[in-house]
């Protein structure tokens, strides 16, 4: 199934949250299916430099699967201008923490209970917060995760390239791709295109703090730490971070497995949903 023959999502609530640091959130809070969140396992998920869109089937999937999604929208990506306040890996791994601290989603007594889910960048970010507190996460699913360098398959520099270029980089499908990344925007209306670039640059100067020149902050030499069980999912026809980095997460991490899915490139959550939301929801519950 791909994102444009989903049912439409379940409504979400937004709160907005202020950490301990005094940076400014927004938080997609996804209550599983029914509306009862007692009892239920939560996930925080984690966006891509895309950032969430309008539709994120995967998170609603999740909740229709039972689990409680709260998914953090990372500074630069929403209209507060907090994106000065974090710097490097360290802080938007802290940040991250942050969040899940301020939304009362650790418990007091250490127990892992929380689930961690990113998507590329957001996937980067994710194991990094396993290393850096694995006692607090239970399991952890990666979608396509940034983090690592082969030499032998370099990334394409996605800061230098066009929406059109993006589109046959990140998709199996580029005529969905296009469409997903541009939301249908008319961008030959010059105040809908302004508005679009100006985002962009906004966001592309969050990202580059951990992914330019190249995404790799050595995480490799950290990833013994991450002793929670992790499921890798990656699209089969990814162009952007190929299937070879699969394996190389899989070697480098403790307790890895690989799940590869046809039909999708890097964005995976938009064109094989149904089967993201099914990978994830039986490692999470394993």
């Amino acid at each position: 199934m791909s994102a444009t023959d989903t049912a439409p999502a379940p409504a979400f609530e937004e709160v907005v949250i202020t950490t301990r640091r005094g940076v400014t959130a927004p938080v997609r809070v996804y209550e599983p299916a029914g509306g009862a969140s007692s009892g239920a396992a939560t996930v925080l998920a984690l966006h891509g430099a895309g950032g969430w869109l309008g539709d994120e089937p995967v998170l609603a999937g999740l909740a229709g699967a039972g689990l409680r999604v709260v998914a953090p929208v990372w500074p630069a990506w929403s209209e507060h201008t907090d994106e000065d306040r974090l710097s490097d890996m360290q802080d938007f791994a802290l940040h991250g923490w942050d969040v899940a601290t301020e939304m009362g989603l650790l418990r007091a007594d250490g127990a892992a209970e929380l689930h961690l889910m990113g998507h590329s960048m957001g996937g980067m970010i994710a194991a990094e917060m396993a290393a850096l507190a694995p006692q607090s996460v239970a399991r952890m699913a990666l979608l396509c995760p940034a983090g690592m360098w082969l030499g032998d398959h370099p990334i394409p520099d996605i800061f230098a390239m066009l929406p059109y270029q993006l589109a046959e980089v990140l998709f199996a499908d580029p005529n969905v791709g296009e469409e997903v990344l541009t939301g249908g925007a008319d961008f030959s209306d010059n105040e809908t295109l302004t508005r679009f670039m100006v985002a962009r640059a906004r966001q592309q100067g969050m990202a580059g703090k951990i992914l330019f020149p190249i995404p790799n902050r050595r995480f490799s030499e950290r990833a013994y730490r991450v002793t929670v069980p992790t499921l890798l999912v990656w699209g089969r026809q990814d162009r952007l971070i190929p299937p070879a980095y699969a394996d190389a997460w899989q070697a480098a991490l403790p307790d890895a497995t690989v799940e590869l899915v046809d039909g999708a490139g890097h964005m995976l959550p938009y064109e094989q949903s149904a089967a993201v939301v099914a990978a994830v929801t039986s490692h999470l519950s394993g």
